[in-house]
C-alpha cells in the first residue's frame, strides 16, 4: 500500500474516531483509555539490590557444544582463583549442560573481585522470584478452551497430547488429585519429578518464614497450589478437561510451601527436565526487567536447542510499565507468553437488594461467611483514617491510590465487619493484602459496575452473604489482561510471542485446599500454550522445537486495545506478541511464514526489509493477497502512553503465489512510525488466500527514532544517584561528601536508579588531588553488564565500593581477565559512574552517561 493512502485511511480514522467520542487530545494523540492502567508506583524508595550472583564461565556449555571436562575445569579453575584473589563466598550451584556457570552468595563489597577471577566472563545477580499469588474463586476452565481452539483440537481433530512429556517447574503437583492421575512415578500421570527445595524452604529475606536452604528429595508434591493448577490448564482429565488431557507430567518443585525462589534453582531444574527427555517445558515464573542474555534465558533457549519447546509466562508487570517483561520469557527461542481475560467468570456471590455481586477473595484475607446479613456503606477510596462509624457494618471502598490492605485496615479501624473493594475499571480482578491482617476480617474484590450499583442504591443498603455461585460473561473477556507485562525486550527483540487466557482461570487445585480454584496471571497463560504445544506435536511428530514458535505465531489471532476496544485498534504488539493461540487453526495449517515475526529496531536506521519465506505443504497451489495493519503505539519508557501509528509496510509484489510442496519468497520494508517521543510501534503483515481459506500473519515491532535518546540515570524525585553511607540498615545521602574507614562495614555505596535497561555499567575512580584516574590503565572500581532497569520510577540499586581497583591485563569485551585487585592508598577520590544505554556502541560517546561523586576519602586505621 503507498504512504500516500495509508496516511489518507489514518486521516479518515482520526476524523471517525473524533466523532466517536473525543479518543485524542489532538489530531496526533494520544489516545486515552477508557479507564486509567493499573499503576505499582507508590513514590517510595525501593532498595532492589541482589546478594546472589551467576557467575558465567568462558567454555561452551555442553548443550552448546561444550565438552563436560572443559566445563568442570573451568569450575575448579575458578575455586582455585577466588581463592588466590581473596573472595569471600558460598558456593551455591553448578551448572554445565545448559549453562557453564555457578550461582553464589557473596556480599555486595565482594563482587568487584568477580570481574578480575580469569576464566569469568559474565556476574549476573540471581534474581529472587516471588511465588505467584493465588486467587481462589471458580470461573470456567472450558470458556477459556473454546478461546484458543483447544476444544476444536479435542472433540473434532481427536488431539489429547497422548505420548507428550510436559515438564511443570512451579510448586510441584498434587499427584493425588484425581484429574491428574492419582498417583506418581512410572506407569502414572505424574510419571517424573523431583523436589529441589523442600516444604520450608523460602528465599525471601524479607519474610518471616524465610529459610534459605534447600532440603531437596524425591517427592515433588504441591503443599501450595499454584503448580497443580498450573498442571490443570496443561491436562487435567476429569471434573475439569485441560487443554491436553493425555499428557504426561515431570514435576520439578522450586517452591517451598511458601515464599520465592531464586533462579538458580530454575536453572537446576531445567536441567533435571533435560536429563528426563521431556517435550515442552512450562514456566510460571520469572525475573522481569531483565534481558534475553540472563541466564535462566539462556539455559531455556539452549534447552530449545536441544529439541525441547519451551513456554514461560511473560511476567504480571503489566502495572510496572513497558520494558518489564521477564526472563526465561525473553528467552530468544522461548516462546513468552501474554495473558488475555477469560470471556467468563464463575464466581460466589453476595445479594444487594436481590441482585447477585460476584467477588474474588483476596489473599491473606479472613474466611468470608456463607450466610448472614450487614447493611454496608460506601467510605471512598479509604486511603487514610475513617471518620465515620462503621460497627457491625460492611465497608465498600474504591479501588486506586493507595494498597487494598491500608483500605482494608483504616475500615477495620472503624469497626468494619468485612470489607469489599470496587474495581477502577471493567470487571473483577485478583487482590491480595500482602500479609495476613487480623485473620478474620473477610476481604473482597467485585467489578465497578457492581460497585456503581451498591453506590446508586438508596441508603441504608443491606447486603446478603450467600452460599452459591453465579457465572457471568466477563466485559474484559477476551482482552489483554491489566497485569500482562509489556516489552519490548530491552535489545528491542519483540517479546511477548503470544497471548493466551489468563485472567480467571478454573483450574485444579490441591485436595487439602479443596481440589479446584481460580487463579489469574501469566501463570495461567503459558501452560494454555504448552499444553496446545503437546496437541501440535502429537499431531505432527518430528516437528523442530525451534519451529513451532513461528508456527504457532502465524495463526494466532490480534485482540483489539485493551483501553477502548469500540475503536476497533490492534493492542499493541509488544504487549500482545502475535495475538490469542488458534490451535486448531495452527494444527490445520498448511503454509508456515518464517521468520515468524520481524524485529524492525530503530526507526532512526530507517527502512527495514524482511525476506519472508512461505512455504506451502498443501496439495494445491495458494496466491496470497498482501497487506498490512497497524497496532496501538505506545510513548514513554515506564509509563506508557497511547498513539495511533503512522508506520506503513511496502511490498516487493502485492501477492505471491506459493505452489504446491514448494516455496516462494516476498520482500516487504518496513516504513518505522515517526511518533511518539521514545515510542514502540508494531503492527501485522496478512497473507490472505484469494478464493479463501486461513489468513496467516506475521507480526512487527520497532522502536522510533533514536533508541539512545532514553535517559537510562533519571534522578526520581530522590535525587538519584547519591554517594551513600549505611548505617543500621538504613541508607544516607552524602551530598558534600563523606569519609570511610573501609574497616566493619563502613564502606561507600552509590544508591543509582536505573530508568532503562543499560548494557553496561562502568564505574571508575579518579584521584580528587589531580583530577586523573588513579592508574593510567586499570582504574575500574565496579563493572556489570545487562543491568535490569528498576521495576518502578523511585526504585534503586546499591553498589558497594571496597576501595580497590580492578587491575586487569584487558578488557576482553565480555569481561577482565586477571585475578588481581589492588586497594588504593588512602586520600580523597571522586567515583565517575559510565552506563552504555541499552543496543550502544562503545565507541559512540553519545551512547554514555555519566555521573559524578561527590568527594570520597578514605582513611583507614
Amino acid at each position: 500500500m503507498h504512504k500516500k493512502v495509508l496516511l489518507s485511511i489514518l486521516l479518515i480514522a482520526v476524523l471517525l474516531i473524533g466523532n466517536a467520542g473525543s479518543a485524542f487530545a489532538d489530531e496526533n494523540g494520544p489516545i486515552e483509555p477508557l479507564y486509567p492502567p493499573p499503576s505499582a508506583e507508590t513514590g517510595e524508595m525501593v532498595d532492589e539490590t541482589p546478594q546472589l550472583w551467576f557467575v558465567e564461565f568462558a567454555s561452551l556449555p555442553i548443550a552448546a557444544g561444550g565438552s563436560a571436562s572443559a566445563v568442570q575445569a573451568d569450575k575448579r579453575a575458578f575455586r582455585t582463583n577466588a581463592g588466590r584473589a581473596g573472595l569471600v563466598y558460598t558456593e551455591r550451584y553448578s551448572f554445565d549442560v545448559l549453562w557453564n556457570g555457578m550461582s553464589i552468595y557473596a556480599a555486595p563489597s565482594e563482587v568487584n573481585k568477580l570481574h578480575t577471577i580469569s576464566g569469568v566472563t559474565g556476574v549476573y545477580p540471581v534474581e529472587i522470584i516471588q511465588m505467584p499469588e493465588t486467587e481462589v474463586a471458580d470461573p470456567e476452565l472450558f470458556t477459556a478452551l473454546s478461546m484458543t481452539g483447544a476444544d476444536v483440537a479435542q472433540s473434532e481433530l481427536g488431539y489429547t497430547g497422548a505420548g507428550i512429556r510436559v515438564a511443570v517447574m512451579d510448586t510441584g503437583i498434587d499427584y493425588d488429585h484425581p484429574d491428574l492421575g492419582g498417583c506418581f512415578g512410572p506407569g502414572c500421570r505424574v510419571a517424573f519429578g523431583y523436589d529441589l527445595v523442600g516444604d520450608a524452604f523460602n528465599a525471601d529475606p524479607s519474610s518471616p518464614s524465610y529459610n534459605p536452604v534447600p532440603v531437596p528429595d524425591n517427592d515433588p508434591d504441591d503443599c501450595q497450589g499454584h503448580g497443580t493448577h498450573v498442571s490443570g490448564i496443561i491436562g487435567a482429565s476429569g471434573s475439569v478437561t485441560g487443554v491436553a488431557p493425555g499428557v504426561t507430567f515431570g514435576a520439578y518443585r522450586v517452591f517451598g510451601c511458601e515464599g520465592s525462589t531464586t533462579a538458580d534453582i530454575m536453572i537446576a531444574a531445567m536441567e533435571m527436565a533435560h536429563r528426563d527427555h521431556m517435550d515442552v517445558l512450562n514456566m510460571s515464573i520469572g525475573s522481569g526487567y531483565q534481558w534475553p542474555q540472563y541466564p535462566t534465558a539462556q539455559a531455556a533457549s539452549r534447552l530449545v536447542d536441544r529439541g525441547m519447546v519451551v513456554v514461560a509466562s511473560i511476567g504480571n508487570n503489566g502495572a510496572n510499565g513497558l520494558y518489564s517483561a521477564g526472563a526465561p520469557g525473553l528467552g530468544a527461542n522461548v516462546i513468552g507468553v501474554a495473558a488475555f481475560d477469560n470471556t467468563h467468570v464463575y464466581l460466589p456471590y453476595f445479594e444487594v437488594n436481590e441482585t447477585p455481586i460476584g467477588y474474588v477473595t483476596m489473599t491473606y484475607s479472613g474466611p468470608v461467611p456463607t450466610s448472614g446479613s450487614a447493611e454496608i456503606e460506601y467510605v471512598g477510596l479509604a486511603c487514610t483514617p475513617l471518620a465515620v462509624d462503621l460497627t457491625g457494618k460492611v465497608a465498600l471502598a474504591a479501588r486506586g491510590t493507595c494498597s487494598f490492605a491500608i483500605k482494608a485496615i483504616n475500615a477495620i479501624n472503624a469497626g468494619a465487619i468485612a470489607v469489599v473493594i470496587h474495581n477502577s475499571s471493567p470487571g473483577v480482578f485478583n487482590g491480595t493484602l500482602g500479609a495476613p491482617i487480623d485473620g478474620v476480617t473477610p476481604v473482597v474484590g467485585i467489578s465497578l459496575a457492581d460497585g456503581l450499583f451498591i453506590r446508586a442504591q438508596v441508603a441504608p443498603v443491606t447486603m446478603t452473604w450467600t452460599d452459591q455461585m453465579v457465572s457471568a460473561a466477563s466485559p474484559n473477556g477476551g482482552l489483554i489482561s491489566s497485569f500482562s507485562s509489556y516489552g519490548l525486550s530491552p535489545d528491542l527483540a519483540v517479546k511477548p510471542d503470544i497471548g493466551a487466557p489468563g485472567g480467571n482461570i478454573y483450574s485444579t487445585y490441591p485436595l487439602e485446599k479443596g481440589g479446584y480454584a481460580t487463579m489469574g496471571g501469566t501463570s495461567m497463560s503459558s501452560p494454555h500454550v504448552a499444553g496446545a504445544v503437546a496437541l501440535y506435536l502429537q499431531a505432527h511428530p518430528g516437528v523442530d522445537a525451534e519451529d513451532v514458535r513461528a508456527i504457532l505465531q502465524n495463526s494466532a489471532d490480534p485482540r483489539d486495545w485493551w483501553g477502548n476496544p469500540g475503536l476497533g485498534f490492534l493492542d499493541n504488539v509488544h504487549r500482545q506478541g502475535a495475538g490469542m493461540l488458534d490451535i486448531d487453526d495452527a494444527i490445520l495449517a498448511t503454509t508456515f511464514v518464517t521468520p515468524g515475526v520481524i524485529a524492525a529496531g530503530e526507526g532512526e536506521a530507517g527502512p527495514f526489509t524482511q525476506t519472508l519465506t512461505l512455504t506451502n505443504t498443501g496439495p494445491a497451489s495458494v496466491t496470497y493477497d498482501l497487506s498490512s495493519v497497524n497496532a496501538i503505539s505506545t510513548g514513554g519508557v515506564i509509563t506508557a502512553s497511547f498513539y495511533l501509528s503512522d508506520a506503513w509496510v511496502e511490498f516487493g509484489a502485492t501477492s505471491v503465489t506459493v505452489p504446491a510442496g514448494g516455496s516462494a519468497t516476498v520482500n516487504a520494508t518496513i516504513y518505522p512510525a515517526t511518533g511518539p517521543t521514545y515510542g514502540q510501534y508494531g503492527g501485522y503483515i496478512v497473507f490472505t488466500p484469494q478464493g479463501g481459506g486461513q489468513v496467516y500473519r506475521v507480526p512487527f515491532a520497532g522502536f522510533v527514532g533514536d533508541y539512545q535518546g532514553i535517559q537510562v540515570l533519571i534522578p526520581t524525585v530522590y535525587g538519584f544517584p547519591w554517594l551513600a553511607t549505611l548505617d543500621g540498615g538504613s541508607y544516607y545521602n552524602e551530598p558534600a561528601g563523606a569519609t570511610y574507614t573501609m574497616t566493619d562495614g563502613d564502606i561507600p555505596y552509590l544508591l543509582i536508579h536505573f530508568e532503562h535497561q543499560s548494557r553496561l555499567l562502568r564505574i571508575q575512580i579518579v584521584n580528587a588531588a589531580t583530577g586523573r584516574p588513579v592508574h593510567p590503565v586499570f582504574s575500574t572500581a565496579i563493572f556489570e553488564e545487562y543491568m535490569p532497569r528498576n521495576s518502578t520510577s523511585t526504585g534503586f540499586f546499591a553498589f558497594a565500593w571496597d576501595g580497590s581497583r580492578i587491575h586487569s591485563n584487558g578488557y576482553n569485551g565480555r569481561g577482565y581477565t586477571r585475578n588481581l585487585t589492588k586497594p588504593v592508598p588512602d586520600g580523597t577520590y571522586y567515583l565517575i559512574v559510565n552506563v552504555l544505554k541499552a543496543n550502544g556502541d562503545e565507541s559512540n560517546p553519545a551512547h554514555w552517561e555519566t555521573w559524578t561523586s561527590p568527594p570520597i576519602t578514605i582513611d583507614r586505621p
